[in-house]
């Protein structure tokens, strides 16, 4: 009588097909360039063709030679630079006061009562509106230019801290006393990673609200800055100048973004949300 042997191979022997996820991903990024490089091609070729008015909106390229040659003679740096310092500063100062009164409100009961009524009416009002009492108050100077920053950070910044620590859930922090860890271990392996998913959407807000802001302040008496810059060449009628400014504050907006979002990746990596398909 013959006895056949079955020989199976190892599931360790078989290799593991590749992962292709990261490569698919990094595909994908590129697709989002698709877009704005059509936008660009089709306005370079209908200022060519002479569907646009040069003096209403010339070309790309022509910006593009506006702004070497301004970078170039170091007129652009100076402007970059004191924009750049005014929305820094307004940042941290609006982002500072949010974060606290934010986290007071959020955790606090007689924080709630006392913060939020007020800041809740004051969020109702628009305010780049403010800028006629903000000159009574603070003047012309750059005072003006950081208060209307700060105004425009705070409040994103503020709610979502509000919201971010009130969501979540209480079963978490029950849990987290009931295995003896005191306010602050509480604060800290907590709370903190509960509201940073909010504080950060919060701070991608404030700072598109600060770039916005700066562009109104700039142009209330101000001898320095890229708003400066495009007021100025607006007196000229310098329209390549003036849609320099607006692509530097675009891409401004465009590359501080995609900072908050990869310091996001990198912090949340225990965060696995819903991922496009």
């Amino acid at each position: 009588m013959s006895t056949t042997v079955v020989v199976t191979a190892s599931p360790a022997a078989v290799p593991a097909p590749p992962d292709a996820g990261p490569r698919r991903r990094a595909g994908r990024r590129w697709w989002r360039l698709v877009s704005p490089v059509l936008l660009v091609a089709g306005w370079e070729a209908a200022a060519r063709a002479g569907l646009l008015a040069e003096d209403k909106l010339p070309a790309p390229s022509r910006v593009l030679t506006t702004g070497v040659r301004l970078a170039g003679d170091g007129t652009l740096g100076v402007h970059l630079l004191d924009s750049l310092t005014r929305a820094g500063i307004g940042l941290l100062l609006g982002g500072v006061l949010a974060l606290v009164l934010g986290a007071a409100a959020g955790l606090l009961r007689i924080g709630d009562d006392l913060v939020d009524p007020p800041v809740q009416m004051a969020r109702m009002l628009p305010h780049l509106g403010l800028v006629p009492l903000l000159i009574i108050w603070v003047g012309i100077g750059e005072s003006l230019k950081i208060t209307l920053v700060a105004l425009g950070v705070f409040f994103p910044i503020y709610f979502n801290t509000y919201a971010g620590i009130r969501d979540i859930d209480e079963r978490l922090v029950e849990a987290a006393r009931t295995c003896g860890l005191g306010p602050a271990a509480r604060l800290r392996h907590v709370v903190l990673p509960g509201a940073l998913p909010s504080l950060f959407l919060g701070l991608r807000l404030a700072i598109g609200a600060a770039w916005l802001s700066l562009v109104v302040g700039e142009q209330v008496n101000a001898q320095t800055g890229v708003g400066f810059l495009m007021m100025e060449a607006r007196e000229f009628s310098q329209t390549d100048v003036v849609v320099l400014g607006l692509v530097i504050y675009a891409l401004l907006g465009l590359l501080s973004d995609l900072a908050l979002r990869m310091l996001e990746r990198r912090t949340l990596t225990w965060r696995r949300g819903l991922r496009a398909t």
